[in-house]
């Protein structure tokens, strides 16, 4: 890795790679960080609210501490054209799907633009935030850790994979998509199109495979506890899909 990729995506703040306890520092974020979030998912309420709160103050407490700039964490407008083709090529897979789901009668969603919207606008900010916490969270820091673009990369990917048991659709997709994303991440270090590709597969898993499939997208505690319940609607509490994992939000709810 070149000195000037490395400094690009350097996260450490005022401190750098020799200086004393970085390397502590560094990994005592990413455990705690990362054990929390698997607390939170394994919780039951009402403990489980207590800890999402304490969770998301680690990780605010630690991006402020290590913050370098918005550039490096890829919030940015530098790279979102060059990368725009992955919002392209989700759009494509996800039409594929509807169009075969549709074809399999599995197709669930809203029918009408402003009903998907107002189910899905949650979810699709919460996908932002997810990108987040893989590349500049988890990745960046592996990345500092180990040097190396591959094990970062498929480090990251592996936990977040991880985070999504025992969903067996949900792990294998983040597991792929996480090594995607990284990847592109490394190339153009842009969130803002990963969290549009991310918004697009995952509200498309939710209106194209059955329920009883993927549990409405649930992970942890919640896709263990899952029942399938009669006819209804999802608000847009129930698409925080894998948020759950990466923005500890509570289990996904229903309404009649």
């Amino acid at each position: 890795m070149s000195s000037s990729t490395a400094s690009a995506l350097d996260f450490s703040g005022p401190e750098r790679p020799g200086a004393a306890g970085w390397r502590r520092r560094t990994l005592l974020d990413l455990v705690v960080g990362y054990g929390l979030i698997l607390v939170v998912i394994w919780t039951p309420a009402p403990l489980r609210s207590v800890l999402y709160f304490v969770t998301l103050a680690w990780i605010g407490y630690t991006t402020w501490s290590s913050f370098s700039g918005w550039d490096a964490m890829g919030v940015r407008v530098a790279g979102f054209f060059r990368s725009l083709w992955v919002v392209g090529v989700a759009l494509c897979l996800a039409a594929c799907a509807v169009f075969f789901a549709g074809r399999m009668q599995t197709l669930h969603a809203p029918n009408t633009t402003l009903r998907l919207v107002q189910g899905f606008w949650g979810y699709a900010v919460w996908s932002f935030f997810q990108q987040f916490l893989l590349q500049d969270f988890v990745m960046r820091r592996l990345l500092k850790l180990t040097n190396d673009r591959r094990v970062a990369v498929i480090g990251a990917a592996g936990l977040f994979a991880l985070a999504h048991l025992p969903n067996p659709v949900l792990t294998v997709m983040t597991l792929v998509w996480g090594v995607v994303s990284c990847l592109v991440f490394l190339r153009y270090r842009n969130l803002f199109t990963l969290g549009m590709a991310h918004a697009i597969l995952g509200i498309c898993v939710a209106v194209t495979l059955p329920a009883s499939v993927q549990h409405n997208m649930r992970v942890g505690l919640g896709y263990l506890r899952y029942r399938p319940h009669g006819r209804h609607h999802l608000n847009q509490m129930d698409h925080k899909v894998s948020t759950v994992v990466w923005v500890m939000a509570e289990a996904a709810t229903r309404r009649s």
